[in-house]
């Protein structure tokens, strides 16, 4: 079969629209979170996870991207569903996890935690809040606790814990 140049430029057009998206060749979506010392956005803001919350569907990766050295991404062991495994990237290396679970995902930054570097994954599907209360309830320190707050409302105001309806 051969194309004709403007059916290679269709399919160019389309394969250009289908690796931007971040889709994979499986169907499931690439998220990227930055690693970051400071805020682009606030300047006042240090060590931060951009974005700070994130809702992907179950079997969707996060690429925790190291744009600044002295970083990772660790699951916090209360803020994660029943029966899930925890990850904990390397300190200062872009690393993927995939979430094929649905629900809530608290994490941090093992050398930062205490200062706030923290992040929230919601992974939409069936159960996507069954370990809300429990995440919530999560005993968190230093600047973490005031973090997690504006995170929770955050989260709540931008409807971000609705399950998704049909």
């Amino acid at each position: 079969m051969s194309l004709n140049r403007r059916a290679l430029l269709a399919s160019a057009a389309g394969f250009a629209l289908f690796a931007g998206t971040g889709l994979r060749a499986d169907g499931h979506a690439t998220h990227t979170v930055e690693m970051l010392n400071k805020d682009p956005d606030n300047p006042r803001a240090r060590n931060v996870f951009k974005p700070r919350i994130l809702r992907v569907k179950a079997g969707d990766t996060v690429l925790f991207k190291s744009v600044d050295r002295g970083h990772n991404a660790a699951a916090v062991d209360e803020m994660i569903p029943e029966g899930t495994e925890e990850w904990k990237t390397k300190i200062g290396a872009d690393e993927e996890v995939t979430f094929a679970q649905p629900g809530i995902y608290g994490y941090n930054c093992t050398p930062h935690a205490s200062t706030g570097m923290v992040g929230l994954i919601i992974v939409e599907g069936e159960g996507m809040l069954d370990n809300l209360e429990d995440a919530k309830g999560a005993r968190q320190r230093g600047r973490a606790k005031a973090v997690w707050e504006e995170i929770w409302e955050e989260a709540e105001a931008e409807g971000l814990l609705e399950p998704v309806s049909a």
